[in-house]
């Protein structure tokens, strides 16, 4: 089933100040969240964001805090059990999961969602853990449970379907 910009809401999970050090290939990683933001902004899909403990753990990252409509403290590794879809808006089913950890975080907060029925996808270009194995392990446990795995321009292309869209070459500038 290919995703809908009008169904869509992207979320960005604990992309923190003090975590993303230690994070493999934080940048790569930082820089396909960033890019990601910038075109469900340029298609009007609502942004969310998580913080895991940020006395401990720091604030999401900047340009990234920017791009969100809302960001969510929590204590829980499943933003679901700090109320995460309180913020989901109603008519919107579809979600985009980036961040980190992958096997931790944004594992749990997407086991969370499948549980509530919203149809799950995961962004892997831009999730990122401490360990490689982490995420890769992380990421095939999401692929069973049922979430849906893509890339940064694989949705892109299929929020947009056609080169006619109004977006189109706002959102190509981005994906290159």
């Amino acid at each position: 089933m290919l995703i809908s910009p009008d169904q869509s809401v992207l979320i960005i999970v604990d992309m923190q100040s003090k975590l993303m050090p230690a994070i493999d290939d934080h940048i790569t990683v930082l820089n396909q969240c960033v890019r990601l933001a910038r075109i469900a902004q340029a298609l009007e899909i609502p942004i969310l964001g998580t913080e895991q403990n940020p006395a401990g753990l720091g604030e999401n990252h900047p340009d990234l805090k920017a791009l969100c409509s809302s960001t969510l403290i929590k204590q829980h590794f499943d933003a679901c059990s700090d109320d995460l879809i309180r913020y989901i808006p109603k008519d919107r089913k579809q979600l985009i999961l980036v961040g980190c950890e992958a096997h931790v975080c944004l594992m749990q907060t997407a086991l969370g969602l499948i549980d509530h029925g919203y149809a799950v996808h995961i962004a892997l270009d831009a999730v990122g853990s401490r360990q490689p194995l982490d995420k890769t392990i992380g990421s095939l446990r999401l692929k069973d449970a049922g979430a849906s795995l893509k890339t940064v321009e694989m949705l892109a292309f299929e929020w947009l379907k056609s080169c006619q869209h109004p977006a189109f070459k706002t959102v190509l500038a981005l994906v290159k």
